[in-house]
């Protein structure tokens, strides 16, 4: 059975509620609401206000982890500092996951690349997770959406130099690029089945940058918005992103391919449709 992902080219906050009900998922218990804050300078993450009715909507904390690289986000006290000033705690509870060691680590049995993923400890204390995903280029990734935020996202700092490092953070730059791909589908793969099924992603397709939102220094946006996704399935909800990309006419839509491309982005969707984290294969649902 093709996977099912909701989509509305209507990019205002009060459609996201809208479709995370069409997935039929009701996240209950502790909710915790997986996010990019933004670095400090960077113009194009997603604000807090565009969330509040989505996260009001499931009572849910705002969970992050401390970055590997140095940035705004990279210690606990610096993180709390930016996460106050781009307004996430005005608006939200908000928990630095591996703000206080030590990790939890989850294994990974069939992971192709690595066999343990480090997570924040304080991933225990949730029951369930909404994946708000900005959906946009990145750096080294080629694409930053659902599966990004399952595996660098929930990652302790710790774990993301471990999976950039294919298992070893000292090869942090210099590990196998598709190797590295892989290790993000494996780490996805071990938050999928800490949370089994209590899951819901939702993709927002707006100020899509060739860069990130860990970027301090980051492209204005090439491309015209598109839409809002929503999905029970996360490599389905990427695959969809992906292919609304290519089958947009917009002149700008080659740059943000050329950056996914050459980091051949898709290959984390492959690794992790392999790994039976989602299938490729979705039935895109218009509303």
């Amino acid at each position: 059975m093709k996977a099912k992902v909701y989509f509305t080219d209507r990019i205002e906050p009060e459609q996201l509620p809208e479709l995370y009900r069409l997935t039929g998922m009701e996240l209950t218990g502790r909710v915790a609401v997986k996010l990019h804050s933004g670095e400090e300078g960077n113009q194009n993450f997603l604000k807090p206000a565009f969330f509040k009715p989505m996260i009001d909507t499931v009572g849910g904390t705002v969970v992050e982890c401390n970055t590997a690289y140095e940035g705004s986000r990279n210690t606990t006290k610096r993180h709390l500092e930016t996460l106050k000033k781009h307004g996430w705690s005005e608006y939200f509870n908000v928990d630095l996951l591996d703000g206080e060691g030590p990790d939890l680590e989850l294994a990974i049995p069939g992971g192709k690349v690595i066999s343990k993923n480090f997570v924040g400890k304080n991933i225990a204390d949730y029951d369930s997770m909404l994946v708000l995903s900005h959906f946009k280029g990145h750096p080294m990734g080629g694409y930053g959406g659902a599966l990004k935020q399952l595996s660098i996202g929930v990652a302790s700092s710790y774990g993301k130099g471990y999976i950039h490092g294919v298992g070893n953070p000292d090869n942090f730059w210099t590990a196998d690029h598709d190797s590295f791909l892989e290790a993000m589908a494996d780490a996805a793969y071990s938050v999928t089945e800490y949370f089994k099924e209590k899951i819901v992603y939702i993709n927002v397709m707006k100020n899509m940058s060739v860069d990130c939102d860990c970027c301090a220094v980051a492209e204005d946006p090439c491309m015209a918005d598109i839409g809002i996704l929503a999905s029970l399935d996360p490599v389905a909800i990427d695959q969809a992103c992906l292919d609304l990309v290519y089958a947009s006419k917009d002149p700008g839509r080659d740059h943000l391919l050329e950056r996914i491309e050459s980091r051949n982005g898709v290959h984390t969707i492959e690794a992790a449709a392999a790994l039976g984290c989602g299938s490729r294969e979705y039935e895109l649902i218009r509303v």
